[in-house]
């Protein structure tokens, strides 16, 4: 029960969080796609920065755990497609459109109506696909702390460049006003 009260509460926070930095608002998003506002870029790399240490922090206490799952580059490329092709169409990614759907939006609705029945063509080819996009390139376990052979110097490399990517960010992307 503990786990389903702190998943519970984890999902709250971050809802509340990505509301409101503005990622519930597809307009907000779209701008920040077209470099125009840095908010949210700033926000999702700030949150993976946090996010690493974090899970390093309670890895090093015994409490949380990592499953690394087999990359596959074609597999991985197409599903970034999808993904970034989704993510144009909606305004919104997947955690944003669950948030942006408890707000009321119309549009996030049929979002995740769209996301739903991708899910359900996925589900029916799924046997078919593995062996067609998935096994062939398939390149095993790749991880950052595999490469530097410490998790804590992953980490820190992470922040480092995700730290320099916030920086240019708010440097180079210039907040023109919201004419609409």
């Amino acid at each position: 029960m503990t786990k389903i009260l702190l998943g519970l509460f984890s999902g709250i926070a971050f809802g509340f969080v990505i509301q409101r930095i503005g990622a519930t608002n597809a307009g907000k998003m779209a701008r920040a796609h077209l470099m125009i506002e840095p908010d949210i870029p700033r926000f999702m790399l700030a949150a993976v920065v946090l996010s690493a240490a974090g899970l390093l922090g309670l890895t090093a206490a015994g409490v949380g755990k990592t499953m690394v799952l087999p990359t596959s580059i074609v597999a991985t490329g197409l599903a970034a497609i999808i993904f970034g092709i989704g993510w144009g169409l909606a305004g919104y990614c997947p955690g944003t459109t669950w948030a942006a759907a408890g707000e009321g939006r119309m549009d996030a609705v049929f979002a995740l109506l769209g996301g739903f029945a991708g899910a359900a063509v996925f589900a029916q080819l799924h046997e078919f696909l593995i062996p067609l996009l998935y096994d062939p390139t398939n390149v095993g376990q790749l991880t950052l702390a595999d490469w530097t052979k410490s998790r804590g110097a992953a980490v820190a490399a992470l922040a480092v460049v995700f730290s320099v990517c916030i920086y240019f960010i708010g440097k180079l992307w210039h907040r023109q006003p919201d004419n609409g």
